[in-house]
């Protein structure tokens, strides 16, 4: 088991001054955070975030923007899919709860872009619920510190197993957060810095850190792949203030014709980019 009480004196000691995690911050700016936090680096969010909740802080205040907007307001985070999402998401809150954010795990996911994690992260951290919150951190801390294992694969009983851990009243919220934090900061996937833990008791590190059985996963490559076409592709077309012909794209990935091709046809296919009735380019919204 973890012990609470030493968990969260460590967090109140050593938490990250987080933006979203500060007092006055609304339930949509934190599923904002959550849209913005999958897969991409904190430093990467951090400032985009900011400048998205000082443009647009209420879910109708998205809703209004133009597509194109929002995917340029999104810069460089990546998977730009989560951008159109949130977008929709915003406006079926503006349309259908009030410009409210829901606080129900089941209403929440019937929102477009919600998951699993990302309802319960809101319903968590947003309305102070005592609901189990599971990503890829929390999910490591419990297989260390629980069932003593190295590597923490998806279960099926992972919101039991930490369910099982929330303490009552008050301080479940807290104590996911810092459950969160211990598996970003301190027990890391590689070379986790044990010495720095405040729990006293971990079953992995009582049976002296038994590997790993499940084969290393391998880092998932960038340069080269369809993902990075498509960044090169979107970034002329949020650059532009004007739509772009097919010479413009053309020349920003001349290695692999057949790879651009693909990488332009994905972008229409997912209503990110649109073309224009004299064959132009432009984001999706831009080309009437």
């Amino acid at each position: 088991m973890i012990d609470p009480t030493e968990l969260l004196v460590w967090y109140d000691r050593e938490q990250r001054d987080l933006p979203w995690r500060r007092p006055g911050v609304t339930p949509w700016q934190i599923l904002v955070s959550e849209f913005m936090l999958q897969q991409t680096p904190v430093a990467r969010v951090e400032p985009i975030w900011l400048s998205w909740i000082a443009r647009w802080p209420t879910p109708s205040a998205t809703a209004a923007a133009g597509a194109a907007d929002v995917l340029r307001a999104w810069g460089k985070l990546g998977y730009p899919r989560r951008a159109k999402r949130l977008h929709e998401c915003a406006t079926a809150i503006a349309a259908d709860y009030g410009d409210e954010v829901p606080s129900d795990v089941d209403v929440l996911l019937t929102l477009p872009g919600i998951g699993a994690y990302t309802a319960r992260a809101v319903a968590c951290f947003a309305y102070r619920q005592r609901v189990p919150v599971v990503d890829t951190n929390v999910r490591r801390v419990v297989a260390r510190a629980v069932h003593g294992r190295a590597d923490s694969a998806a279960s099926s009983h992972d919101l039991g197993d930490v369910a099982a851990l929330l303490p009552e009243g008050p301080d479940a919220p807290r104590f996911s957060v810092a459950v969160m934090e211990l598996g970003a900061t301190v027990c890391v996937a590689r070379a986790p810095r044990c010495g720095l833990c405040p729990l006293g008791t971990c079953t992995w590190r009582s049976l002296g850190y038994p590997a790993a059985t499940a084969p290393p996963r391998r880092a998932q490559r960038y340069a080269g792949t369809d993902r990075q076409v498509r960044g090169r592709l979107l970034d002329v077309l949020r650059g532009s203030e004007s739509p772009v012909t097919r010479a413009e794209l053309d020349v920003v990935w001349l290695t692999d014709p057949a790879q651009r091709d693909r990488a332009l046809d994905s972008l229409l296919v997912d209503g990110l980019i649109e073309q224009m009735t004299d064959g132009r380019f432009a984001l999706a919204g831009e080309g009437a």
